[in-house]
């Protein structure tokens, strides 16, 4: 599934979210009469892998054939990047509905594709507010939305909320921190682990995932590391009552759990880091200007406040944030904005360094296996 390149949970929240009946005061991009009327001759657009209960992207939907009439055919829903890079693959030769036009992938699916010649560039009219790093050059391939690394605390049994990783070494959390997955083979705990070095090292890169293992050795040693996976269930029976975990999960079971118990979510001080998904248009589209279109949908205002209500923080959030769009109680159910703005997005090439040597060597440094569901 698509959620797995980020998370090894489901939203379990989001498909209770509606969105449609909320209003925007954001404007929404608007495409070239041009573009909207060469669309329309085609008729239709192709996408993949879009669950609609992820980052609310049924409203998304909706909302791009409501507003301009196209069909629009989706394909394997629950499918993973991996599907989707394969389904161009398999379609270059078929102009039928099997041949997706656009694809959402994980981050490492955006450079390999465009050097296998399976993408085509577009820049989008909200091009300028993607950063930099979260964007090919060309346009070949651009960020959609990211979830940051976050502590989903159970209030009933924590009274100090931990702000920072450091906090999580006091005695008062003796038995009560606990990853999402096995480090050795989670990325989200991968990640997190890395994440927790980037902050005892002051943010280098180079030797955040070292400093991440000895810091896990320090929070295991001193009694702190509950060696079980976490999540909701856990959490709310007081197994796990803080989990280090995607915020977007985080924040999608505070929704779930309704109170019972009460859950807050917070975004570390310091040692921020990133998760982040990439769109694409296929080389081989066989509606290339429906597919335009699409993009323009989804780096409008509107979707991009639509990704952020099922909580998944648009690229364009910095942006959308410093230009006031973001809706006021829409930002009430948020961490604050202002540790999302220092959040490191990993390259690949990072990733890869940061993987090798967590999972190689967390045996040997901290000692403890990790039991998963």
């Amino acid at each position: 599934m698509k959620r797995n390149w980020l998370a090894t949970s489901a939203l379990s929240s989001i498909s209770a979210m509606v969105l449609m009946g909320s209003a925007f005061t954001a404007a929404q991009a608007d495409p070239s009469q041009d573009l909207i009327d060469a669309a329309k001759k085609e008729g239709e657009l192709t996408i993949i892998a879009v669950p609609h209960d992820w980052c609310l992207y049924g409203a998304v939907i909706d909302s791009f054939k409501a507003k301009y009439g196209l069909k629009l055919n989706e394909l394997n829903p629950d499918g993973g990047s991996g599907d989707e890079v394969e389904a161009i693959k398999a379609n270059k030769d078929n102009k039928g509905p099997q041949a997706p036009d656009v694809i959402d992938v994980g981050l490492a699916f955006g450079p390999s594709s465009k050097k296998e010649g399976l993408i085509q560039p577009y820049k989008v009219s909200t091009w300028d507010s993607i950063p930099d790093e979260q964007k090919d050059p060309e346009g070949y391939w651009y960020g959609d939305y990211y979830g940051v690394l976050a502590y989903e605390v159970n209030k009933d049994m924590i009274k100090n909320i931990p702000a920072d990783w450091s906090d999580l070494l006091k005695p008062e959390y003796k038995g009560q921190v606990a990853l999402d997955g096995d480090p050795r083979s989670s990325n989200e705990s991968i990640q997190s682990v890395f994440a927790s070095g980037l902050s005892s090292t002051s943010g280098d890169i180079d030797k955040a995932p070292d400093a991440g293992l000895q810091f896990f050795k320090k929070l295991n040693d001193a009694g702190n590391f509950v060696p079980i996976a976490g999540g909701a269930s856990t959490l709310a029976q007081g197994t796990t009552p803080i989990v280090i975990r995607w915020d977007y999960l985080a924040l999608g079971d505070r929704d779930t759990l309704a109170g019972n118990p009460d859950v807050a979510v917070v975004v570390p001080k310091t040692g921020i880091v990133a998760g982040v998904y990439v769109q694409a248009i296929s080389a081989y589209a066989p509606h290339p200007n429906a597919a335009k279109l699409w993009m323009e949908h989804l780096y409008g205002d509107e979707s991009q406040l639509t990704w952020l209500k099922g909580y998944c923080h648009p690229i364009r959030f910095n942006d959308l944030v410093k230009n006031g769009k973001v809706p006021a109680d829409l930002m009430a159910k948020l961490p604050p904005a202002d540790n999302y703005s220092k959040a490191l997005f990993p390259t690949l090439e990072q990733i890869g360094k940061i993987k090798e040597t967590i999972t190689k060597q967390w045996d040997s440094v901290v000692g403890v296996n990790v039991k998963t569901n």
